[in-house]
């Protein structure tokens, strides 16, 4: 009997060995495809900062959107950086070009924009801006390297706005002073003599319009005396002729509040000189004030004067001591050149000369007074500016004009 195969699909018949499971075996499948990177931002997580690196992604992980709180900076749960709202977001170039510096500039940063390459922040060795602390000594020795800078310039404005005056003013009081003396009525009570009270009122009239004018011409020696020491001092060459056309163009102004300063201290003085004195100290910063500033002198000069009173009076006391030295010189001078010419030095013309001469002289002596007193307020000044906020001589100057 022959052996047939048991399955009826009419394919060969089994041998009764095992398969051969290599042979047998379905072929592995293939591996999957890398996921296809995303092409744009938003596929790779959310939107990315301007000018900020692209998605960092974290280790192992794809960068995609499935990551809970992933944004610009890839992983983090808070999302993209915060732009800045006041306008577009910078990226690592910080801050914008020609953008705000944030909390003011860093001392030694120029900021765009500022004249005269002005530096915010402390500057310890400005020529002109004691630095807050420097104290007295930091205060003398600015004065005086200003004096040594500038006074081949100096000396000559002062002589011809300050001095001259001055000398013109001696000359007018000798003049024109009344020459009647006080008499005695026969019930022995003074009597004025004849023709006093006309001769009083010219005298005075014409001694109060002389000053009104020559105050102008004053402050035009000030604003120009200011210009140079200021100048000089940010590194500038200067003249005596472009001096006097500055401060030709603000001796008007000066010359104004000048007289407003005056009357405030005279009124002052008419009660019991005390309050007159205080007056004066306050307002001694009043020119300076308008020169940089250009505004509200008075107030500023007494703002001043009352934040930082004992630095103030301090420094204005000192310039006051030498101005009076300088005058109390030049008065006796003149008293004891006048005491060879009798009661009337204006009596004949001899004693007249040497009336005049005297007077002349003893006034511009003193003119290096003014240059003291002007450069002892300017520094004295700038050394409250520096309390109050950066500054330094280059922005002085650019304020000045």
């Amino acid at each position: 009997m022959s052996d047939q195969s048991p399955s009826g699909s009419g394919g060969p018949a089994s041998s009764g060995a095992p398969a051969d499971p290599i042979r047998s075996a379905s072929p592995p499948p293939e591996p999957p495809s890398p996921p296809e990177p995303p092409s744009t931002p938003e596929q790779a997580g959310g939107p990315v900062v301007p000018g900020q690196p692209g998605p960092y992604p974290t280790s192992g992980q794809p960068v995609g959107s499935g990551q809970p709180g992933f944004g610009a900076y890839g992983g983090q749960p808070w999302g993209p950086y915060p732009a800045d709202p006041a306008g577009p977001a910078q990226g690592w170039a910080w801050p914008a070009a020609g953008g705000p510096m944030p909390f003011g500039s860093y001392p030694g940063v120029p900021t765009p924009g500022q004249p005269y390459g002005w530096y915010p922040g402390v500057e310890p060795d400005d020529p002109l801006v004691p630095p807050p602390g420097a104290g007295v000594g930091g205060w003398f020795a600015r004065c005086t390297a200003a004096v040594r800078r500038g006074w081949r310039q100096l000396l000559p404005i002062m002589l011809l706005t300050q001095g001259l005056p001055a000398a013109v003013t001696s000359v007018l009081a000798l003049i024109l002073a009344p020459s009647s003396q006080l008499a005695t009525g026969p019930d022995g009570a003074p009597a004025l003599p004849a023709g006093y009270l006309t001769e009083a009122l010219t005298f005075y009239g014409a001694f109060l319009g002389a000053s009104l004018l020559l105050a102008w011409v004053q402050g035009i020696g000030w604003a120009a005396g200011s210009w140079v020491v200021t100048r000089q001092a940010a590194g500038e060459t200067v003249g005596v002729g472009p001096a006097l056309r500055y401060g030709l163009r603000r001796a008007l102004g000066l010359w104004g509040w000048t007289l407003v300063a005056t009357v405030l201290v005279t009124v002052g003085v008419c009660f019991c000189v005390l309050p007159g004195i205080y007056v004066a100290f306050a307002l001694a910063l009043a020119g300076p004030v308008y020169l940089f500033e250009r505004e509200n002198p008075i107030g500023r000069s007494f703002q001043m004067f009352h934040k930082r009173f004992g630095m103030v009076l301090g420094r204005v006391l000192l310039v006051v001591v030498a101005v009076i030295i300088g005058t109390l010189v030049s008065t006796v001078l003149e008293v004891f050149g006048q005491l060879a010419d009798g009661t009337d030095p204006m009596g004949s013309a001899g004693t007249s000369a040497v009336a005049i001469a005297v007077a002349v002289f003893s006034t511009l002596l003193v003119t290096p007074v003014y240059l003291v007193q002007l450069v002892g307020l300017l520094v004295a000044y700038a050394e409250q500016r520096a309390h109050e906020g950066p500054v330094n001589t280059a922005r002085l100057a650019a304020e000045l004009g």
